[in-house]
């Protein structure tokens, strides 16, 4: 999966997935645009890349502010004149159950989880539509392919990005632009970390491979995602989940 002259957008870089993602999508030849809220994390990962002489530059943006995506983004495009690969990974999640759920939660989640990316298409189609290529990839979830008591929010806005997914696909599809989504099951990332171990037991119980899966998991779905190996895939939601759920 060769990337080379090719430039990848990916937000939420400067930890977890989009870390991975970052340091893939380099690795196999493409200049990285990261892009996250943490100016120190994203330097460091833009520095790592370079020591496996790759390229990268980090972008600081606020993902939840319009304006800043709007000026990130146009940052990036000033810099490498076009974007090829979009990964819309950043993400956050606020648990409660739904008659507990404060409006601040659901909206944060929506915004940073679902309202960002639409807002991250927006900026990049133009650069992909005017030379006629372009891989958008979106960081979905299995709960939002399946649910989860206590994350009304966070399964909404991943079911959303299936929806804008296959939306997006069938707008651009003509132009050789594929738009396809990740939807990641149990990843050892900061996020999951925070659960319960007996919840992380239980979550192993239901995985046949028997383990939770790994950053570099995930970022090796995306980064064939990205590539010409997956030209004639697009509106498809890929798992990677170790078989929690099939079919």
């Amino acid at each position: 999966m060769h990337l080379s002259g090719r430039v990848a957008l990916v937000t939420g870089a400067s930890q977890g997935i989009g870390r991975a993602c970052a340091l893939k999508l380099a690795l196999a030849g493409a200049t990285v645009a990261a892009a996250s809220r943490n100016q120190e994390k994203l330097n460091g990962v833009v520095g790592e890349i370079g020591e496996h002489g790759g390229k990268a530059k980090a972008f600081a943006l606020d993902i939840t502010d319009e304006e800043q995506i709007k000026s990130g983004i146009g940052a990036a495009l000033a810099e490498f004149g076009k974007i090829d690969i979009l990964v819309n990974n950043a993400g956050i999640a606020r648990d409660q159950l739904v008659m507990r759920m404060k409006r601040a939660d659901w909206d944060a989640v929506l915004n940073t989880n679902l309202t960002s990316a639409y807002l991250c298409i927006q900026q990049v189609i133009g650069s992909m539509l005017k030379q006629r290529w372009g891989r958008i990839i979106n960081i979905t979830s299995i709960f939002g392919q399946m649910g989860q008591a206590g994350q009304a929010n966070y399964a909404a806005s991943k079911a959303g990005l299936i929806g804008l997914t296959m939306a997006i696909a069938r707008e651009v599809g003509s132009r050789n632009i594929t738009c396809n989504a990740v939807a990641p099951g149990f990843i050892e990332t900061a996020m999951t970390a925070a659960l319960p171990e007996e919840f992380r037991q239980n979550a192993l119980r239901n995985i046949p491979l028997g383990r939770l899966g790994t950053p570099e998991d995930v970022a090796n779905a995306v980064a064939f995602l990205a590539s010409e190996e997956a030209s004639y895939i697009t509106g498809h939601v890929l798992n990677v989940n170790g078989g929690m759920l099939m079919g």
